[in-house]
């Protein structure tokens, strides 16, 4: 079937969908929702069986789907509609939730209904829940929905209005802990709760801690503690309230934070172990990895071999593993060519870190999402385990033709061959499990839940850990890193990494830097990239 996805941008679920839509055996391709123009062009052009739109933020134009079926991926049950379903799901506090596929027509969210899911609702945020929940009941709904059922009309909807700001605003004199996290996270990753001069992110409960409602009172690892009328919640991310502002770590954003006292609380990297295995858990927000982050996690990689134990598990976080380089706090600095090139030598010096580790098996656990020098930054390790459903993007030539590092022109080849590694990084595409464990850039498949996900991680840890040739494979593994640093020294691959980031950094092609400020402030991209657009290449 040809199907052509129509799309604001594309975003983890339109990715999923590209995959697992091509995985079925489709025929896929993708126009950026620009204007009404673009898309009928898009659709002559394309010619396609079905046109699916995953994450739009306009209607189809009248033109398209009167003449061509046109599904639409709602994120709410039967009979939700409007533009703000999941904001208000959350904020409620709503106990379970949904996913509609259904047709487009004049009225909005209101056309006859194809397939649909729905799944218990946790305490999360609205962006965590996308890409996890709502996600995997979309690609199922989706799928259900091509093999062409008898659609049905529901018989009553819910009218939904758009969520403002006066609708997420915090009472920080009368919210109590429970209702702020709901507003925050209702909010996040977009468009943020607007407070005065700020808009503020990524909340998360602060146990233990309280004081005058509203004051801030503490800070830990760029986040600001923040009391509510029965206790206090830690505010990970802020930007000031006008265009173009930056996202970032709150402590960067506040005036004063500096003076706040340093107090324990909500990490964003923590070890613990058992039985043999270390976990080092690193759940950076949005997968970014800052300079400070990469050097943190670096030295609590370090301290992690120093353990008692055999194997170490890098566990990442829930929604993403790693996405590499940092580059909101990059396009913060004063010289973000200067904070480039300390951020991309940090993240290589970890990952230098765990390829030369002899005293442990290493395992890169991904729970979640993983791209450009985050999946390298896994391939560094001995064993990389996937929860099924992720997506992998191993590749950075999107971001304004980077070339990469991390140590990519070692790890990839060595995985799946010179040949492969070239068209993985040149294809710029997303990529599947599956299709990541026949190229051998993953060695393990687990289905389930995060949840489920991490027991088998820890049974096959625990496995490792007990194994009575433990200490063979661990010489071997010594052996392997002799062998090929004799071959080529691990400084030759890193320089030559370097050598040409060096250029995107500081060369007279500025493509890197307006790539970054583009995607930074989330400016709408003008056109489709042909790579995406197939049905613009003929």
């Amino acid at each position: 079937m040809r199907i052509l996805l129509l799309a604001h941008s594309f975003n983890s679920l339109t990715q999923r969908l590209w995959v697992e839509l091509e995985a079925a055996g489709h025929a896929v391709s993708l126009e950026l929702d620009v204007n009404d123009a673009v898309t009928l062009e898009a659709v002559e052009l394309a010619q396609p069986d079905i046109i699916i739109a995953p994450f739009l933020k306009r209607a189809i134009p009248e033109a398209v789907w009167k003449n061509h079926t046109c599904l639409v991926v709602h994120p709410g049950p039967v009979g939700d509609r409007g533009p703000a379903a999941l904001d208000w799901a959350v904020m409620n506090g709503a106990e379970s939730w949904g996913v509609t596929v259904l047709q487009a027509e004049a009225e909005m969210d209101a056309g006859p209904v194809w397939a649909s899911r729905t799944f218990p609702l946790r305490p999360a945020t609205k962006s965590s829940l996308y890409r996890n929940e709502v996600t995997e009941a979309a690609v199922e709904a989706v799928l259900e929905a091509l093999g062409k059922p008898t659609p049905h009309r529901p018989g009553q909807t819910l009218w939904r209005p758009a969520m403002t700001q006066a609708d997420r605003a915090i009472d920080w004199q009368s919210d109590d802990t429970t209702t702020v996290l709901r507003k925050l996270r209702a909010a996040d990753g977009s468009p943020g709760v607007l407070d005065g001069e700020y808009y503020l992110f990524d909340g998360h409960p602060a146990d233990g801690l309280s004081g005058p409602p509203g004051t801030w009172i503490g800070q830990q690892d760029g986040r600001l503690a923040r009391a509510t009328n029965d206790g206090a919640v830690w505010i990970g991310r802020m930007r000031r309230a006008e265009k173009a502002s930056l996202k970032l770590p709150a402590a960067q954003v506040l005036p004063g934070a500096a003076d706040l006292p340093v107090i324990p609380g909500h990490h964003d990297i923590w070890y613990d172990e058992r039985h043999g295995v270390g976990y080092l858990h690193f759940p950076f927000h949005n997968g970014a990895m800052s300079t400070d982050q990469c050097q943190r996690l670096h030295q609590a990689f370090v301290t992690a071999t120093s353990r008692p134990t055999k194997v170490i598990c890098l566990m990442g976080g829930l929604d993403f593993w790693s996405n590499g380089i940092h580059l909101s706090t990059i396009e913060a600095a004063l010289s973000p060519a200067d904070e480039s090139w300390r951020n991309i030598n940090a993240m290589n010096d970890l990952c230098q870190a765990i390829i030369t580790c002899g005293s442990h098996l290493t395992i890169a656990a991904l729970h979640g999402n993983a791209g450009a020098g985050g999946v390298f930054m896994a391939l560094a390790a001995d064993m990389v385990l996937a929860r099924a459903g992720i997506i992998l993007n191993p590749h950075y030539k999107g971001m304004g033709n980077l070339y990469g590092s991390e140590y990519w022109t070692y790890l990839l080849p060595k995985r799946c061959g010179r040949l492969k590694a070239e068209q993985v990084v040149q294809a710029r595409l997303p990529m599947g499990t599956v299709q990541a464990m026949e190229l051998g850039l993953i060695d393990g498949i687990f289905p389930g839940t995060p949840q489920e996900f991490r027991a088998r991680v820890v049974a096959q840890a625990e496995s490792l850990a007990t194994a009575i040739d433990m200490d063979a494979k661990l010489a071997a593994k010594r052996l392997a890193r002799i062998a090929d640093e004799a071959e080529k020294p691990l400084a030759d691959y890193r320089a030559e990494e370097l050598e040409r980031m060096k250029l995107n950094f500081y060369g007279f092609d500025p493509s890197y830097h307006v790539a970054r400020w583009n995607f930074i402030r989330r400016v709408p991209k003008s056109r489709t990239p042909l790579y995406l657009a197939r049905h613009r290449q003929k």
